[in-house]
């Protein structure tokens, strides 16, 4: 597998062609989440191999906001079979890739450690200090796509969400529950009748 390279092409081609009105499925959160999914391999003891199938996955989950938003797991999957060949990955690692991209589609559905790791690093923001920062972010491109309208619903809508949503691996539970929770009660409050 040449890791590097494929990194190189894909970081390069999302640089390029990301549409610039993302302002949450951007560069900046596939290296947002890089970096958690980089920390929770090695805090889970992932094999040096699994860690590059990993990060490779990370690389292309959101690839398929390229095309559009809607199935954009599916597309980026087929965004990384069609490229990942050239950079001598095999057909069972690329198969990998896609369980782990595809388990990061809302409700997450991770069947294995390496997709609950990715699920986790997509997600890893809800439980730190840059929570509001990154989730205004979202708001905004969901403004922009027309699924929101007010502030409120936008709160609303983030309750029911941090209430749904949980941490698979021990060491995102350790490293981000408590302050996920602090958060979800920080927002309950914001909520106008």
């Amino acid at each position: 597998m040449q890791f590097e390279q494929v990194k190189k092409f894909i970081l390069a081609k999302l640089e390029a062609e990301l549409p610039r009105n993302l302002t949450y499925h951007s560069l900046a959160h596939i290296k947002d989440v890089y970096a958690a999914a980089t920390q929770l391999a090695a805090m889970e003891n992932v094999s040096h191999e699994d860690t590059i199938l990993l990060l490779t996955a990370v690389l292309f989950h959101d690839a398929g906001f390229l095309v559009q938003q809607k199935e954009h797991e599916q597309i980026g999957c087929d965004i990384a079979r069609l490229h990942l060949p050239a950079y001598g990955y095999s057909l069972s690692q690329i198969e990998r890739i896609c369980g782990m991209i595809m388990a990061t589609r809302i409700p997450q559905t991770p069947h294995n450690l390496l997709e609950e790791i990715i699920c986790d690093a997509d997600l890893d923001y809800l439980g730190r200090d840059d929570f509001f920062t990154i989730g205004n972010n979202l708001y905004d491109e969901l403004c922009m796509y027309g699924l929101l309208q007010t502030e409120n619903d936008w709160n609303i809508l983030q309750v029911r969400f941090l209430e749904n949503h949980h941490y698979f691996t021990q060491s995102a539970i350790k490293l981000r529950k408590a302050k996920k929770e602090e958060h979800l009660n920080l927002v309950r409050s914001k909520i106008t009748k």
